[in-house]
């Protein structure tokens, strides 16, 4: 690679914090009696899964008749809002250490020795596709602090691009609010030489990158189609921004977060956020990639998540204290979205579909992973019952199919999928 390739690619990575995808939101709309509030998704990754005895219910049923277990009895207020889905698994997850780097591709990134890694495109970026034209951010993917070894692998949050490479996520609550709410002081003139800046930049990398590929090895030819490819989206971020430039952000609904604050106190900002994200329109599409131990931590539980992932007899206690106490902030969540209003008025739960789940049923076991949804997206899917499917290894790709087709996403078909699940639909 020539000497001025590699002082371009540097001057480059070192803007690289200025270049990077920039997740936009779009203006409040208006509250109106008869406005049709638009469909929202929010896909929670939860790391490792849960207690076998503590979490999982053993029959199909309506939650009133057959109870929650004890792992699920914060959601007992809810309960009528609420399907679990068992029998689902991820046929692209095939090593547990992978954690949540397939769980919304479903592509197989295993692989063979010595073959590229490369994932496949991830249900949220789908959808944003086929939706997130008119709000400000397409999607936002957001990747919890001090993760750790949470049973989440390789990738920067659950999001995955078209090309299969990881999109970057949002870590911590002020880094959102400014993202959503914080307001640029920037002349017209300052914003058309910054981006013009940026612009010369990619121009002069790209035109290197045509002159070099040609005097390249085949490995070295794959590792410069994926930085183009980055470069790809850092133009796409910049005609997005000048897209928007000339709109004004929301008014944050809620204060300015402060810089420090423990695992729990993040991630309870952080779920306020998403729901004022949505409230005010500035996007449709959210992903969360949920942390384990910082909120271990802040639970007071001295444990390892990976430790706390194997169950043995002696951690059993923490483990299922792990399962309530996340079920409680989920729940809390729950109530945000009843809570709070949507553009027409009503609560912004009935316009949305909640996932929350992982790959990982327990431990390194990957058959019969968690599923649970909610929320009025999708009038049509049954809710407050624990559904058993009638296969073993359902692919969970059917599974997403089957939501996003409900709530009005046009797909024939995701990943691997080979079908809808009608188990699902009311009839």
């Amino acid at each position: 690679m020539s000497l001025h390739l590699y002082n371009r690619r540097t001057m480059l990575k070192a803007g690289f914090t200025a270049l990077a995808l920039p997740f936009m939101e779009s203006l409040a709309m208006g509250k109106s009696a008869n406005t049709v509030a638009p469909k929202r998704f929010l896909f929670i990754g939860c790391g490792y899964g849960f207690s076998k005895k503590n979490f999982f219910p053993t029959k199909a049923g309506k939650f009133s008749k057959i109870g929650l277990t004890p792992g699920l009895k914060p959601l007992e207020r809810h309960k009528d809002d609420i399907t679990m889905v068992s029998n689902l698994t991820n046929l692209g997850a095939r090593n547990p250490h992978a954690g949540s780097t397939t769980y919304l591709t479903g592509a197989d990134v295993g692989g063979t020795r010595g073959r590229k890694f490369i994932n496949g495109i991830s249900l949220d970026q789908v959808i944003a596709q086929k939706i997130g034209q008119d709000t400000r951010f397409a999607s936002l993917s957001l990747s919890g602090e001090g993760e750790g070894n949470d049973g989440h692998g390789p990738g920067l949050s659950l999001s995955w691009s078209d090309k299969g490479h990881p999109i970057p996520g949002i870590k911590n609550p002020l880094a959102l609010y400014h993202e959503l709410f914080g307001q640029s002081k920037e002349s017209n003139a300052e914003r058309e030489y910054r981006l013009s800046q940026k612009r010369s930049i990619l121009d002069a990398v790209v035109a290197d990158l045509k002159y070099s590929r040609r005097k390249l090895s085949k490995t070295d030819q794959d590792k410069l189609e994926d930085y183009l490819q980055s470069i790809r989206q850092i133009e796409q971020t910049i005609s997005r921004e000048v897209q928007w430039a000339d709109t004004a952000k929301a008014k944050a609904p809620l204060q300015k977060p402060g810089a420090t604050m423990d695992g729990l106190q993040s991630l309870m900002t952080l779920q306020r956020l998403m729901v004022a994200a949505f409230q005010t329109d500035s996007t449709r599409v959210i992903t969360y990639k949920q942390p384990v131990s910082p909120l271990l931590a802040s639970w007071e539980i001295n444990v390892g998540a990976h430790t706390l992932s194997h169950q043995n007899h002696s951690h059993q206690g923490a483990s299922n204290l792990k399962d309530f106490k996340s079920m409680e902030l989920f729940s809390g969540l729950i109530d945000l979205f009843k809570n709070t209003q949507d553009l027409n008025g009503k609560s912004l739960f009935d316009s949305t579909l909640i996932s929350y789940g992982t790959n990982i049923r327990q431990t390194h076991s990957l058959r019969g992973c968690p599923a649970i949804y909610t929320g009025g997206a999708a009038s049509k899917l049954k809710t407050g019952e624990h559904i058993i499917l009638p296969e073993e290894d359902t692919p969970l790709a059917n599974y997403w199919l089957t939501l996003c087709q409900q709530s009005g996403v046009e797909m024939d078909s995701f990943s691997h999928s080979t079908g809808t699940l009608n188990k699902l639909i009311r009839s």
